[in-house]
């Protein structure tokens, strides 16, 4: 299942990133805003943590280096396709000017440090 997961996480990257470098922010919010959730079916469905090590795995794997908002995206996309209710967050901070995105699980960050919302400012949550 792990391997099969890296290949689903490479995949999506790679749409993602083709999206960042043709695309806009906005086809990408777009993108990951149309991704419903999908019902989980049985105790074959991977775990949250086991999603997003596929997706580690895929971004050490990947031919660029990954942004946080491809790798976020990509996050959100398998987490929804597994069942998961995974909200992609994007936050700012002021001074320095910095941007970042990460994912949340019933509130939680699941793909970043637990600390994250407390340096930056939510934007947006898709």
């Amino acid at each position: 299942m792990t391997l099969l997961l890296v290949v689903r996480g490479y995949t999506q990257l790679a749409k993602i990133g083709f999206m960042m470098r043709f695309g806009s922010l906005q086809q990408i919010h777009a993108r990951v805003r149309g991704e419903a959730v999908a019902s989980r079916t049985g105790s074959r469905a991977p775990d949250v943590e086991a999603i997003c090590h596929a997706i580690d795995l895929a971004c050490a794997l990947y031919v660029k280096p990954v942004l946080c908002l491809q790798r976020s995206a990509a996050t959100t996309i398998l987490l929804r396709r597994f069942g998961w209710s995974a909200e992609m967050v994007i936050g700012a901070q002021v001074l320095p000017f910095k941007s970042h995105a990460w994912v949340e699980v019933d509130g939680r960050v699941v793909n970043d440090k637990p600390y994250i919302p407390e340096i930056y400012r939510v934007l947006e949550r898709c």
